[in-house]
Formats: structure tokens, C-alpha cells, sequence
């Protein structure tokens, strides 16, 4: 690629390794990240996931001018998901360009009374300026034979309200200026204006007015959800400055190394070096799909399989290896990954025939991602570590949105050894780890979490019904949960898929009613109650029960409705 001028903030195409070239921007590294030496680079954060890395500047291509060359000589679903993110990063961008320019002038003509009188004028002042000062010098004459003082007068107190002066009180002085007595509010110049209206807006605050000064103003913008959208209707334009500097407040942050994406998904992770371990990975689930992504993405070498094998074809076009069986995954890999559905569907994957346990050789690293209860996952363990195999548990929290970003939660439990090596692979698909000590513990907190994910969802649901059936509004009873304590995107999620009726999986309905039933059995194993659970349990076996099974788990609001 042609060597090119390129700077921060620049739209670029950028070539990495076997990778075809993939839309980016070039943004400030992490100030604890080195520079390579060699060849002039920049730190590009390519779109659609969450990747960064310094490319040398000859495989730097400008976005625009090679946009329609480089759609046509790549294809695929993620390449395309990449454009687009890159064309909604630039409808955004333009739209934040838009309202910065109306605010910039708002912010002039409220803190400038006299703004468009300027502008009117500035012909008409020239043209009078001789008559002006002759007037000025007449009255001044005047003043002196008749032996009148003009009394001093004090500048009016900041928000407060000009008098008007008396006819026989008016004193000559040129048309569009603000008198002496306003020099006290200056006007904000150019150059500060440009810089408050071009900051970087991520958050909007409005306080409850604590005075009458504070009030002046209130009703010149109409807004939704308490926060600032572009759009503003101007309703009363003489707002002070200090009504403005008190109520919108700006949180401002680093636009060099800010996520392009939203942000719930900032996780920066674009400095990690792959192990040289080959991996594999057994299940291209919901979750597992993404994992995998993620994985060849941060160019760790992967051999893939799954029971239904057309789900491998899209990632041995991104690079990985096919295996026939699980058995023949193991054997050539030196870490293999397994995310199935249930322990049923664990167990066969070990046990069964052509399974992993047939592969397991001494130093073999087994680690089990599924959500099981604590006896399936000692069982697999203790035949993987007979066969001088070792095991690991991390199960995964999160759903398939946050495995496609890279941000789940991993629990690890087992050999404390396979945990550091899969290092870099649990810093490609997730946010954090966690490592819980014996076998068995990472099982048992993954049914805890997921059985309040499940009583929260469940009553959620409940919740937005008893509104309907009531007569209240389901959008302000989630306006209102958004303002208080329990406000979460898990909350704002489901909630609006409710609201829209909309129940694609981003976790299936059946495997968290799944995960209630094995946390109910956990505390019935040391006798402890789980009531809650229980009774949130016997709605989703209700919701399964009207064919949700295969649904997100909000549909469990049908439950309630039928």
C-alpha cells in the first residue's frame, strides 16, 4: 500500500497480517503502550469489535477514497457489520456536528443581548459615527454650564434585570452597543465559543433548580428522558448565561481513545499477545460463536467443530481449522474449549463416541465454559485428570451481544496452571476472570448468579403486566426504573423488548429456566431454601409451556398475559 498523510482522527483502511484490509481510526495508544520500533506506525481501533493495533503507515489506506475499492474486494457478514458501523460512526459524527453549530449559536445570542442589533446596525453605525460624537460633545457642553454632576452608578448585580432609564436620563452613545453598565458580562470570543460548543458532549446533567435565578430560562429547550437531544426548539431567547452555565453540565472525555462503538463495550484489550498454544473449541452456540470470533480476531490459532458442522464454515473462512471429531480436536490442540447447553449435552461431549476423552493425552488441557451443576463438572473432571488430561471449569456470564464484543465474565475453577495459560484467551473474550479456587465452586456461583438473573427478570415482567392491567404506562414505569437504583442495560434491555413485542434470543428462555432448576437443587443439597427462585422457576416453565422455549428470556412476560 502507497505510503500516505495520515493524523489522528483519520477514517482509515488497515491492513493486519492475513487479514483483508478492515475499516478504522487512528487513535491515541494507551499511554503505557510502547511503540514498535521499525517503520513509522499508528494505533488504529478497527470497527465492529474492539480490536486496536499499530500498523505500519504503508498498509494505511483513507477510508473515503478507497471505500468503493475495498467493498468490492471483500465480502462477508462481519466486513459488512464493520462498514456499517463505520457509516453510523459517520452519521453521528454529523449529527453531533449539527447540534454543536446551533449551540454555538445559542450560546451567542444569550449571552449576547445586543448579537443581531450588531449585525443590523454595523452599516447604519458607520455612516452615523460624526453625528454620534458631535451629539456627545453638545451634551457634554450642556452639562458643564449648567454645573450638573452625574451621580455614579453602581453595575447591576449578575442576573438581575436592567432598569429603564428615564427619556431625560438617556445618554447619547452608539446604536448596537451595550451600555458601560453591561461591560460586567462579557462576551464570550470566538475562540471560546468554538471551544465549548466543539467538546466532546457524553452526558447531559439538569439539577433541580435551588432559586428563582436559577429558573430563568427553563422553558427554551424541550427535551426527553432528562437528557439533550440535537434537536432543540428555542422558546425563549433571551436565557441567561448563568441559567446555562448551571445547568448543563459536561462530561467530557479522552476523544483519542474513546470507543467508537457505544458505551457499554470499551474494553481495552488491543495489546494482547496471542499464546502460541494451538486452541480449540468445541460448540458454536450463541455463545460460543463469539468466543471463538474474538479468539481469531486477537490471532490466536483455532481448530474448530461443532455437532451441526455447517456453523464452522463462516470461521474457517476468518481463519480457523476444521476438526471431524471432538476426539481429533483434542489430540492436535494443547488447550480445547467446550461451551454446550446442558450437562447432559457436557457429558456426551466427553464420554461419547469420538469424544474428548479419546483425545486426552498427559499435559492435554480440557476447559469446560458450560453452565452445569457442581457433580457433572467434578465427574468430567476426575475422567479428563485419570487420563493425565488437565481440567478447568469457566463457565461464562454474559449474553450472545456481550460475547460478540468480547466482554463476558469468566469464572475459572480447577488447575491453577491451565487458568494462567488460557491468559490470553480469556483477555480475548471477556472483561475479567475470576478464579474460585477447587473444582466445583465456579459451577456453584454461575447457578447463584443466574439464579438472580432469573427472579430479577421474572419479576420484571410481572412488574410491566400489573402496570397494563392497572391502566399505567410500561414506557414510564421504565422511564422511571431507569432514574432510580435498579437502573442497569439489562434492565433497559428487557424491558424494550417487552415494550416491542421483540424476543430474538440473546439468551434463551430454556437455559436459564434451565440454571433455576439446578440452583433449586443446589440449595435443596444443603438444605436451604430458595423460595424466590422456586416461584420464578415455575413461570418460566409456564412461558415454555406457550412454545417460548427458543425465545429470549424476557418472553417469560408471556407467561403472564396468557
Amino acid at each position: 500500500m502507497a505510503t500516505v498523510s495520515l493524523r489522528q482522527g483519520d477514517l482509515v483502511w488497515g491492513k493486519l497480517g492475513r487479514y483483508p484490509p478492515w475499516p478504522g481510526k487512528i487513535v491515541n495508544p494507551p499511554k503505557d503502550l510502547k511503540k514498535p520500533t521499525g517503520k513509522k506506525s499508528l494505533f488504529v481501533k478497527f470497527f465492529g469489535s474492539e480490536d486496536h493495533a499499530w500498523i505500519k503507515v504503508e498498509q494505511l489506506k483513507p477510508y473515503h477514497a478507497h471505500k468503493e475499492e475495498m467493498l468490492k474486494a471483500t465480502k462477508g457478514k462481519r466486513f459488512q457489520q464493520a462498514v456499517n458501523a463505520v457509516e453510523e460512526y459517520l452519521k453521528k459524527a454529523k449529527a453531533k456536528e449539527q447540534f454543536y453549530s446551533r449551540l454555538k449559536w445559542i450560546i451567542c445570542k444569550s449571552f449576547c443581548p445586543t448579537f443581531e442589533m450588531q449585525k443590523q446596525n454595523a452599516g447604519e453605525d458607520k455612516g452615523k459615527k460624526g453625528e454620534g460624537k458631535a451629539k456627545k460633545a453638545s451634551g457634554e457642553r450642556a452639562k458643564k454650564a449648567s454645573g450638573e454632576r452625574k451621580k455614579p452608578t453602581k453595575p447591576p448585580k449578575p442576573g438581575t434585570k436592567l432598569s429603564q432609564k428615564k427619556p431625560n436620563d438617556q445618554s447619547p452613545r452608539k446604536r448596537g452597543r451595550p451600555p458601560k453598565e453591561d461591560k460586567g458580562i462579557a462576551s464570550p470570543q470566538p475562540s471560546s465559543l468554538k471551544k465549548l460548543a466543539m467538546k466532546t458532549v457524553s452526558r447531559f446533567s439538569w439539577p433541580p433548580p435551588t432559586s428563582e435565578e436559577d429558573t430563568a430560562g427553563d422553558s427554551w429547550l424541550m427535551h426527553g428522558h432528562r437528557t439533550l437531544g440535537t434537536e432543540m426548539v428555542l422558546k425563549k431567547p433571551s436565557v441567561t448565561y448563568q441559567a446555562i452555565s448551571k445547568r448543563l453540565k459536561v462530561s467530557e472525555e479522552d476523544t483519542g481513545s474513546t470507543s467508537i462503538q457505544a458505551a457499554d463495550s470499551t474494553a481495552i484489550n488491543g495489546s494482547i499477545t496471542p499464546t502460541d498454544k494451538k486452541i480449540g473449541f468445541l460448540g458454536l452456540g450463541l455463545m460460543g460463536s463469539g468466543i471463538v470470533s474474538n479468539l481469531l480476531k486477537r490471532g490466536h490459532t483455532v481448530t474448530v467443530w461443532n455437532r451441526t458442522a455447517e456453523k464452522c464454515d463462516l470461521f474457517i473462512q476468518e481463519g480457523a481449522h476444521l476438526g471431524r471429531t471432538p476426539a481429533e480436536v483434542v489430540s492436535t490442540c494443547d488447550i480445547t474449549f467446550a461451551c454446550v447447553a446442558d450437562p447432559s449435552a457436557a457429558k456426551d461431549l466427553v464420554l461419547g463416541p469420538s469424544g474428548v476423552l479419546q483425545g486426552i493425552r498427559p499435559g492435554k488441557c480440557y476447559v469446560d465454559m458450560s453452565t452445569v451443576d457442581a457433580e457433572t463438572v467434578l465427574e468430567l473432571a476426575q475422567v479428563i485428570v485419570s487420563r493425565g488430561g488437565r481440567f478447568l471449569e469457566a463457565p461464562v456470564s454474559g449474553n450472545q451481544q456481550l460475547s460478540n464484543d468480547g466482554m463476558l465474565m469468566i469464572l475459572a475453577a480447577g488447575d491453577h496452571g491451565v487458568y494462567e495459560d488460557c491468559s490470553s484467551c480469556f483477555q480475548a473474550m471477556g472483561k475479567t476472570s475470576f478464579f474460585l479456587g477447587e473444582v466445583g465452586n465456579a459451577a456453584r456461583m454461575m447457578l447463584i448468579l443466574n439464579m438472580v438473573q432469573g427472579s430479577f427478570m421474572a419479576t420484571i415482567a410481572e412488574g410491566m403486566t400489573l402496570a397494563q392491567v392497572t391502566g399505567q404506562s410500561q414506557q414510564t414505569l421504565l422511564d422511571i426504573l431507569n432514574q432510580g437504583q435498579l437502573a442497569s442495560i439489562f434492565l433497559d434491555q428487557k424491558c424494550q423488548n417487552i415494550l416491542q413485542g421483540n424476543f430474538k434470543p440473546d439468551f434463551y428462555l430454556k437455559y436459564i429456566q434451565k440454571d433455576l432448576r439446578l440452583a433449586i437443587a443446589l440449595g435443596d443439597s444443603v438444605n436451604h431454601p430458595t423460595p424466590m427462585a422456586a416461584a420464578a422457576n415455575e413461570v418460566y416453565k409456564r412461558a415454555k409451556a406457550l412454545d417460548q422455549s427458543d425465545n429470549d428470556m424476557s418472553a417469560v412476560y408471556r407467561a403472564y398475559i396468557h
